[in-house]
């Protein structure tokens, strides 16, 4: 059948869904599935994860977390190491959109960070759409993934999101972006960049930060103090590299991992920061210790 037409029998066929307890993730067969219905899944949760077992025919997921979002949801997903047997689609307003593609090797490809992300406003439908690639054998295919859902009213985007499939550019902050950033990141800490290495299997660069303050984070992404306090990932194409001095890092967490957003050196933020909090135009305080 094609595929607007398993679409279209999925907006009638409704088959049970099997959800974990706490309805944030999902896992099942494609043995289970009965000729071209298409199973309508609904998950409720800010993060959690699918597992479509020997994908057939097709699954419906819509993301629908409690309680409903005042306003503007950023959704990532990232597939497993693994994934196979699957296309991934975004539907809204009746059009698919293709966001993870099985390979000819059976991998995925999704972009150089390996996931995608997509928004939509409170008022719009929207779903993921599985759809089962063509295989005499499915007995080795598992599609998986992780999601997460989280506010999008940010004015902007970190740095990593370039490689996730949604606006992001590789360049420095303006001093607003810098104060809001300060102000809105997952995590804030004043440290120094130990090394950099380079994953070019995920075309990311790998970040290893001491850190000297912790201002702010949200996760425990990172130890209080140390050689070594954590990394941070950044798409490789933004070129950074070792540099002297303390920097004042800024960003995100996904799927466990910092995500680079704004990094001024430290003095340079601790100039800026002093001549916004003077002018009372300062979006928020920040103790700079």
């Amino acid at each position: 059948m094609p595929l607007l037409g398993v679409l279209c029998a999925g907006l009638v066929a409704w088959a049970l869904a099997r959800y974990s307890d706490d309805q944030c993730s999902w896992t099942g067969s494609g043995l289970s599935q009965k000729g071209d219905l298409v199973e309508q899944l609904t998950l409720h949760c800010a993060e959690g994860s699918v597992e479509w077992l020997y994908p057939a025919g097709a699954l419906r997921l819509t993301l629908s977390p409690r309680p409903p979002p005042p306003r503007r949801l950023l959704a990532c997903i990232r597939p497993a190491d693994t994934f196979r047997g699957a296309q991934v689609y975004l539907e809204r307003a009746g059009v698919l959109e293709l966001l993870l593609e099985e390979s000819a090797a059976g991998g995925s490809r999704a972009g150089p960070a390996g996931g995608r992300c997509f928004a939509w406003e409170p008022w719009e439908k929207v779903a993921l759409f599985l759809l089962a690639a063509p295989h005499r054998d499915i007995s080795r295919r598992v599609a998986a993934f992780r999601y997460e859902l989280r506010d999008d009213g940010h004015p902007r985007r970190p740095l990593f999101s370039g490689g996730l499939g949604v606006e992001g550019t590789c360049r420095p902050c303006n001093d607003t972006e810098v104060l809001t950033a300060a102000c809105t990141s997952d995590f804030v800490l004043r440290g120094t960049i130990r090394d950099v290495r380079h994953d070019l299997e995920l075309q990311e660069a790998v970040i290893s930060v001491g850190a000297a303050l912790i201002h702010r984070q949200k996760l425990p992404l990172f130890q209080p103090a140390g050689w070594r306090a954590g990394t941070i990932r950044t798409p490789l194409r933004c070129g950074v590299r070792p540099g002297p001095g303390t920097f004042l890092f800024t960003g995100w967490g996904h799927f466990g991992q910092a995500w680079l957003g704004c990094a001024p050196r430290y003095r340079d933020f601790r100039r800026l920061y002093e001549e916004a909090r003077a002018a009372r135009r300062n979006p928020c305080e920040l103790g700079l210790g």
